[in-house]
């Protein structure tokens, strides 16, 4: 499958805490024809998100309130929902279980982020827009 060139309608959740990322990522899957479901920035309010909004695909910074973002990774993993991890780290610091999860990291730029959510479009699972 190969990535829809109008991204239109595509349903993105945004677990980001910090505002300026936040604004920066939601502005530019706007740009893109996303609907952008959050920014979420607090663990259990994307927990519940994970859990059971229409999503089509997540962006997850690993670090927000409340924690790491592992059990909103969890129940997206669950419901085969695809999704790219946000962080600063290495890979040394993420668990065994999502060393191989596609990520972005920190800065990083509006054509970094472009790729990697039509890099999710084309993987195994992925519902089209």
């Amino acid at each position: 499958m190969t990535a829809p060139a109008n991204l239109e309608g595509l349903r993105v959740l945004v677990v980001e805490d910090d505002m300026l990322i936040a604004l920066h990522i939601e502005g530019t899957l706007h740009n893109l024809g996303c609907v952008v479901i959050g920014p979420v920035g607090k663990l259990e309010a994307a927990i519940t998100a994970a859990a059971g909004e229409a999503i089509d695909l997540a962006i997850l910074n690993i670090n927000i309130r409340g924690g790491h973002v592992y059990p909103v990774a969890e129940r997206l993993r669950e419901r085969g929902i695809p999704f790219v991890l946000v962080s600063g780290y290495g890979d040394w610091a993420l668990p065994e279980a999502f060393r191989n999860q596609p990520r972005l990291t920190k800065p990083f730029s509006v054509w970094e982020l472009e790729a990697q959510v039509r890099l999710l479009c084309t993987r195994p699972g992925m519902l089209p827009a």
